[in-house]
C-alpha cells in the first residue's frame, strides 16, 4: 500500500488505448503515480509486483466484464479501492459494482474535474486511515516518551547513536535485557528516519507458531493451508516503504530464517502457496535479549543471517545502569495512570522516591511501569507511599517475614519467595537465571524443589 501523505498509486484497467490515455490525462501534472494496463492478467501482475491504492476498472473488457474482475483484484490486494468505469451510468451498474466490491463508479466520457474530485476524496479517506492506524499504534505502546531523554551518559550515548543511524537505511539489531525499552527505541528510530510517514509494524517472533509467523511476515494466498479462507498480503507487503520490527528475533524458527535472509539480500519473497516472486522496500529493525553469537554457535541461528541483521548493533542498558532516569520515568507513569484510573495521586513520598532509586529493577522499565500502575491503583491519598512499591523493604520484606504474622521465616522460604518474585518481574527463564546468578538448569531444580 502506498503510504505517501500527499499521493496515491493509481492503476487503470481498460482495453481501449484511447480511454486509458484519456483517464491518465486527468492526473497529468499531479503528484499521483499512475500506470495503465489493457488486460485483467496484466492488472493482477501489477498488483503482485507493486502496492496500488486505487484501481479504475472498465466495465466492458475484451475478454469479459470488469465487474467479474473486481473480486480477483481485491483478493490480491484487500486494501484496494476500486472505481468502476462505465459508458452506461445507470443505477443498475452502480449496484452491481458495489456488490462486487467497488467503492464508486464513473461514467464515460470522463469529466476531469469529477475524476480529480473523486480521487481527492479517496486520498482524504486514506489519510484518515493512516492517522487512525498511527494513533492506535502509538496508544498500544504505553511506555513513555521520556525514555527517549536521559541525563545518564550511557543511555544518552545509546540514544544519540540511534538518532544517527536512523537517518540511514541500515539494518539495526537492538540488544539488551527484557523490559529495557527496545521496542520503544525501534519505534523512535522509525520516526526519526525518512520513512516516518510510512507504516511501522511489529512482529513478536515467539508469540506465533512457525506456520502463522511465516504467513504473518510473507502473506499467503487463499487455500494455501487449512483455514486460509482469503488471501493475506503479509506485513512485508503492507509495511511497504516503512519499518518492520522483529522482536525477540532469536526465537525465529530455523525454517523461516533462509526466507528472511533472502529478503534482506535481494528484497524478494513469495507468499505462502504462491510461486510468484514479489519485491518490497522495507527497513528491518530487530531486537533480542539473548546473545545471538551463542545461538549461532549452538546452531539455532544462521551465521549468515546474524551478520545481515547485525549491520549496526545498539545495546540498550538495563535500568539499574542509568538510575538517574528512574524517577523521571516513575513520575511519567504516575501521571499517566492517575489520569487513566481517575485517581488524585500527585506524586511519591520521600521514602517512596528513595525506595524507587534503591531498588535494582530486574524487570527494567517494564517492571517499573507495572509497579507504578499497581501503586496508583492501590493508593488512597495524594502521594504514593513506600509500602506500595517493591524495593529493599518492599516486596522483599514479604520474602523475609511471614506475610501474616510478621515472623522471621527460614532461609529456604525466603529463597522460594525471592525466586517467585524474580520470575514474576523478568521476561523469561533465562533472564530470571541471569538475575539470580545461577544457570537455567539450577533454576529448574529450585523451581521443582519449591513447586514453583
Amino acid at each position: 500500500m502506498s503510504d505517501s501523505s500527499e499521493s496515491l498509486s493509481i492503476l487503470i484497467l481498460d482495453d481501449e488505448a484511447l480511454a486509458r490515455e484519456a483517464l491518465k490525462e486527468c492526473f497529468a501534472g499531479g503528484a499521483h503515480k499512475v500506470s495503465a494496463v489493457a488486460t485483467a492478467d496484466q492488472a493482477m501482475a501489477r498488483l503482485a509486483r507493486d502496492m496500488v491504492d486505487v484501481a479504475f476498472v472498465d466495465m466492458r473488457l475484451e475478454n469479459g466484464s470488469g465487474i467479474d474482475v473486481i473480486p480477483d483484484l481485491l483478493e490480491e490486494a484487500p486494501w484496494l479501492r476500486v472505481i468502476l468505469v462505465t459508458a452506461h451510468g445507470s443505477p443498475e451498474a452502480a449496484v452491481k459494482a458495489i456488490r462486487a466490491g467497488a467503492v464508486d463508479y464513473v461514467a464515460k466520457p470522463f469529466d476531469p474535474q469529477e475524476i480529480r474530485a473523486l480521487t481527492a476524496k479517496l486520498l482524504a479517506a486514506r489519510r484518515r486511515e493512516r492517522r487512525l492506524d498511527r494513533k492506535e499504534t502509538e496508544q498500544s505502546d504505553r511506555r513513555p516518551g521520556p525514555m527517549l531523554e536521559s541525563e545518564d551518559p550511557a543511555m544518552r550515548k545509546t540514544l544519540e547513536m540511534a538518532r544517527q543511524v536512523a537517518e540511514s537505511d541500515a539494518t539495526i539489531l537492538l540488544t539488551g535485557e527484557s523490559g529495557t525499552g527496545k521496542g520503544v527505541l525501534a519505534r523512535a528510530i522509525h520516526y526519526w528516519s525518512v520513512r516516518s510517514e510510512k507504516p511501522f509494524s511489529t512482529v513478536n517472533c515467539p508469540s506465533l507458531s512457525k506456520e502463522l509467523l511465516q504467513s504473518e511476515l510473507f502473506g499467503h494466498v487463499k487455500g494455501a493451508f487449512t483455514g486460509a479462507v482469503r488471501t493475506q498480503p503479509g506485513l512485508i507487503a503492507t509495511t511497504e516503504g516503512g519499518t518492520l520490527f522483529l522482536d525477540e528475533v532469536a526465537e525465529l524458527p530455523v525454517e523461516i530464517q533462509p526466507r528472511l535472509l533472502r529478503f534482506l539480500q535481494d528484497r524478494e519473497y513469495e507468499r505462502v502457496g504462491d510461486p510468484r516472486t514479489r519485491q518490497s522496500d522495507v527497513r528491518l529493525v530487530t531486537a533480542t535479549n539473548v546473545d545471538l553469537r551463542e545461538a549461532v554457535a549452538e546452531g539455532s541461528f544462521r551465521e549468515d543471517l546474524f551478520y545481515r541483521l547485525n549491520v549496526i548493533e545498539i545495546e540498550v542498558p538495563p535500568l539499574r545502569k542509568h538510575p538517574d532516569d528512574i524517577l523521571p520515568l516513575a513520575y511519567t507513569f504516575l501521571y499517566r495512570f492517575a489520569q487513566e484510573y481517575n485517581r488524585s495521586v500527585r506524586g511519591f513520598s520521600d521514602e517512596a522516591e528513595r525506595r524507587l532509586r534503591a531498588y535494582t529493577w530486574p524487570g527494567n522499565v517494564r517492571e517499573l511501569q507495572n509497579a507504578v500502575e499497581r501503586a496508583v491503583i492501590l493508593c488512597r491519598g495524594a502521594e504514593v507511599g513506600s509500602e506500595l512499591l517493591p524495593g529493599p523493604l518492599g516486596e522483599m520484606e514479604d520474602a523475609i517475614l511471614d506475610r501474616d504474622g510478621g515472623q522471621l521465616v527460614s532461609l529456604e522460604e525466603m529463597e522460594s519467595n525471592y525466586i517467585r518474585h524474580v520470575l514474576e518481574v523478568t521476561g523469561s527463564i533465562e533472564d530470571a537465571a541471569k538475575t539470580l546468578g545461577i544457570s537455567t538448569t539450577t533454576l529448574w531444580r529450585r523451581r521443582k524443589k519449591y513447586e514453583i
